[in-house]
């Protein structure tokens, strides 16, 4: 059983296992693979595997699997790991990369302290406040596509009680995210699934937690997720940027953007991004 090189990484809490497939020669993974080596108890556990690749045109490739062994659309938090590692280990003089992801390209830069600057495309598919009906409720959301689709709703948009009108969720932290977000997960308005991320607010700062598709439970973090709050936040309660998002595993991620009335473009999101410990596999 051959064994094969991986370093685990973190991005706000948001975890990978990361291949590097030039040194790594015959590295294989299928969907079976992908989810034994993303069990917690079982194997190293984490919330996706990247794989990085060598790119006749850019700096390098990106492929990104989530932990259910499916390919994943873009993952922010992810492409901020790769970038990381591509400033550490494959070209430390570099002050930024672009990279390929999918059919795209793609842009980063290494700030000072561990930190990685992630450039988006611009959002698609923005629609503000509809209802969704879950939980035996009513719930006003919105959606936005930022590489990957989510639907963004603030917890006080939601009935605790349907019976009772006046009863509210007041904290984030009580809020019900694995039920709630695996229905609306799965609802057939969203053709292939959606990322649920549900949010409130503490002084300046956009508190939020999401249950991500793919990995089919709540993270730690999510980027795609926190730049699609950030947006529906822009649009409906007139928040400039840059804005703070506090992640549920206590990081804070900075979103900026250049707005004319409903199109974005410029799109960042800065955070921290490190290397948890390198190891080996028998696969």
């Amino acid at each position: 059983m051959k064994k094969f090189s991986f370093k685990k990484m973190s991005g706000a809490g948001n975890d990978f296992i990361l291949f590097n497939k030039s040194e790594n020669s015959g590295l294989d993974l299928n969907a079976e693979k992908i989810i034994n080596i993303c069990d917690r108890r079982n194997g190293i556990g984490a919330d996706g595997v990247i794989i990085i690749e060598e790119s006749a045109d850019k700096d390098f490739e990106m492929k990104y699997f989530n932990a259910d062994g499916s390919l994943g659309s873009l993952c922010g938090n992810g492409a901020r790991c790769a970038l990381r590692y591509y400033f550490e280990f494959l070209n430390t003089a570099a002050e930024s990369a672009e990279f390929l992801c999918g059919d795209k390209f793609y842009k980063g830069e290494n700030l000072t302290g561990g930190i990685i600057k992630f450039y988006f495309e611009e959002p698609e598919n923005l629609k503000i406040n509809f209802t969704l009906k879950a939980g035996s409720r009513l719930i006003n959301s919105s959606y936005v596509n930022t590489g990957s689709p989510h639907v963004v709703i603030n917890i006080s948009d939601v009935l605790e009680n349907p019976k009772n009108p006046n009863s509210f969720y007041t904290s984030i932290e009580n809020f019900p995210v694995d039920e709630l977000g695996r229905e609306i997960r799965y609802l057939p308005e969203f053709n292939g699934g959606t990322n649920v991320n549900f949010i409130d607010f503490e002084n300046d700062k956009v508190l939020i937690r999401t249950f991500e598709r793919g990995v089919e439970e709540e993270t730690l973090a999510c980027g795609t997720g926190s730049v699609a709050a950030a947006i529906i936040c822009s649009v409906n309660y007139n928040m400039n940027p840059p804005l703070t998002i506090l992640t549920q595993g206590g990081d804070e991620l900075f979103v900026d953007f250049e707005k004319k009335e409903t199109k974005f473009f410029n799109i960042s999101l800065t955070g921290p991004a490190k290397i948890v410990y390198t190891g080996e596999i028998s696969i």
